[in-house]
């Protein structure tokens, strides 16, 4: 595995490690009620961001359930340093099998624009191109359309719909598994 050069750049974003720096812009989405919504974690108070913040801080993979999150930024004009709109990670599954899993989280300030499409792809290329992964799937809340229709515009196919399979949030939840093969995401390359 050879991780790229950071800061990974797509179009109009940035991707790169998390800082300690960063604090104040993970907390504006953290502690946003509608971000953790379909998420297993609750609204947070600024202590509770800077803990998860430091979690992210030097995350790398390292072996079967490690993760790398980086931030998703927005860059500012010339001579700033942009602004962090959110996340996205890749978790390796399973080193033997080469599956990983991504997932995003975006300020909803941000939402809309193709962001969350932008930093997922941005994900895909550097689990198949430099971790090496044959597979790469997504688990959501089935009631979360919008992420949905980001994967299914990257090309990855719904795999599953697993009923009432787990209590979420104190009820029942529907969930969805998303998926994509090495082969079939490089077959989108070339088409496109």
């Amino acid at each position: 595995m050879r991780l790229p050069d950071f800061p990974i750049p797509t179009a109009r974003l940035l991707l790169r490690p998390f800082t300690t720096d960063d604090l104040d812009d993970v907390y504006e989405y953290m502690a946003d009620a509608e971000v953790v919504r379909y998420l297993y974690w609750e609204v947070r108070d600024r202590a509770g961001v800077a803990e998860a913040l430091a979690g992210k801080v030097g995350s790398g993979l390292e072996g079967d359930g490690s993760h790398l999150t980086l931030a998703v930024v927005l860059p500012g004009e010339t001579g700033t340093a942009g602004k962090v709109i959110g996340e996205a990670l890749l978790k390796y599954i399973s080193v033997a099998n080469r599956q990983g899993e991504v997932g995003y989280v975006l300020n909803p300030a941000y939402h809309g624009h193709g962001y969350a499409t932008e930093a997922a792809a941005a994900i895909l290329r550097l689990g198949f191109e430099h971790v090496g992964l044959h597979r790469i799937d997504a688990h959501l809340d089935a009631r979360n359309t919008a992420s949905a229709q980001v994967l299914e515009r990257l090309g990855m196919r719904r795999e599953a719909h697993f009923v009432e399979n787990e209590i979420f949030k104190g009820e029942w939840g529907d969930e969805f598994v998303y998926a994509i093969l090495e082969n079939e995401w490089q077959a989108r390359l070339r088409s496109a």
